[in-house]
């Protein structure tokens, strides 16, 4: 088969793994091609919003795995196609030397034993980076169920490592990819967070210390393709944050690409994808948790409104915050007060007295923060009830939702016709489904 068919056939087979932003390491290598720094690290993004930055690729599409929601999967009859180190080795230096690209990042399909296969990823990293000198940013997926010693070898070429769990609870995996085990799936990653850890931690000591994947590791989590609730999916994500140091959760709307009866027909909304996104944010730099989020809205995010401003509608006792004396975790619980404007607002009350009109130049976007805030005892705006204050922070339709848009990059448009969240309220977040919880 020729090469740009083998291109073609393992890049298509590639393109809706989403775990692959190509940011975070900390990668240092003189001389060779490339670097792995954040700022030599270009992105850009498809139609869909996903980072194409990246050489995305599978070294091969063949696959003895049966996923149900997988276009690699056994039963699925497509092309098949696998390349060869130096093949991938070749690509991946022609490209960069292009200008195409400014990285890989490189998956397969199961085709043989996980030792085997997690060697062949192994062998294209390993070339790439003593034999072509390349020295940028390498992302590779590690495979569940291989030995310690082969992540251990995975972690100290590439710059980050990605084990998917796809679904969020052990029903739904052993219903839509049985021959997946999320034992095996939590065990590498539980391997690498360590390993990521004790890295760290030897390099603060010695400086020769090899680095072991300096980006860290992130998952890839698929929304839709199983009816589980996004109280699920953040519990999980919460989960994975705190026990594996996981950089990433990444979450991928399901698209229907193949037949199967255990699959909804049609794809969730990109907009639910957004609002779980939305979500995780809270949870890595807001210092929210996942049951918080989830108490204003029910088991499902609402599709209408950010969850922070739903938070905020739900807890109005937390308001109005006294902008003259908050805290920093107090501002962050603000809708339109983001990082960036809180910390510019403590600086500035240091050096003097706050006026209202200095808060616009700080970044605070008044239009919803003037409901939620005070100065000196005095609110800028009259807070209308609840009915009324809620339809006001409606997201419009728009014709894209983007995470940048806002001061919290919370305050993006929905698309259209988004439906209702449900109304009941979750007691706890789901326990047990995984045993890392």
């Amino acid at each position: 088969m020729e090469l740009a068919r083998k291109l073609e056939i393992l890049a298509a087979g590639a393109r809706y793994d989403a775990s692959c932003a190509s940011s975070g390491s900390s990668r240092r290598e003189s001389g060779g091609i490339g670097q792995a720094l954040p700022a030599g690290v270009c992105h850009s993004f498809a139609g869909d919003g996903r980072c194409i930055s990246l050489l995305k690729l599978l070294k091969s599409n063949v696959c003895r795995y049966d996923c149900a929601y997988c276009m690699n999967r056994a039963s699925n009859g497509i092309e098949r196609a696998a390349f060869t180190t130096d093949e991938l080795v070749s690509l991946t230096i022609s490209f960069y030397r292009r200008n195409y690209i400014e990285g890989l990042f490189l998956s397969s399909g199961i085709y043989s034993d996980p030792d085997i296969v997690m060697e062949g990823l192994i062998d294209v990293a390993r070339t790439l980076r003593k034999v072509a000198g390349f020295a940028g940013y390498i992302h590779l997926k590690a495979i569940p169920g291989c030995g310690d010693a082969l992540l251990r070898a995975a972690g100290l070429y590439a710059d980050r490592l990605s084990a998917n769990i796809e679904l969020p609870t052990a029903h739904s995996l052993a219903r839509l990819a049985p021959d997946k085990s999320g034992r095996e799936i939590l065990g590498a990653m539980r391997y690498i967070g360590d390993s990521c850890l004790e890295q760290a931690e030897d390099r603060g000591r010695l400086a020769s210390t090899p680095v072991f994947a300096p980006a860290g590791q992130s998952t890839q989590l698929i929304v839709g393709a199983s009816p589980d609730s996004d109280s699920s999916l953040l519990g999980l994500a919460q989960g994975l944050y705190k026990r594996y140091g996981l950089r990433r959760v990444y979450y991928s709307a399901y698209l229907p690409v193949t037949q199967d009866p255990r699959l909804p027909a049609t794809s969730p909304p990109l907009l639910r994808e957004h609002r779980l996104y939305q979500a995780d944010w809270l949870l890595r730099f807001y210092g929210f948790k996942a049951e918080e989020i989830l108490d204003a809205t029910g088991p499902n995010l609402a599709t209408d409104l950010d969850p922070k401003s739903s938070w905020a509608l739900a807890h109005p006792s937390f308001f109005p915050v006294e902008l003259s004396r908050a805290s920093l975790e107090e501002l962050l619980r603000v809708p339109g007060l983001g990082h960036v404007s809180a910390k510019r607002l403590l600086g500035a009350r240091r050096a003097s007295r706050l006026k209202y009109e200095d808060l616009p130049r700080l970044g605070m976007v008044l239009k919803r923060a003037k409901y939620f805030i005070s100065l000196y005892g005095r609110r800028p705006a009259t807070v209308p009830d609840p009915a009324d204050l809620r339809a006001f922070l409606v997201d419009r339709p728009g014709p894209k939702a983007s995470a940048s848009a806002g001061e919290d990059g919370l305050d993006a448009p929905p698309a259209p016709g988004a439906a209702s969240p449900a109304a009941s309220v979750p007691a706890t977040l789901p326990q047990g489904e995984f045993d890392f919880v």
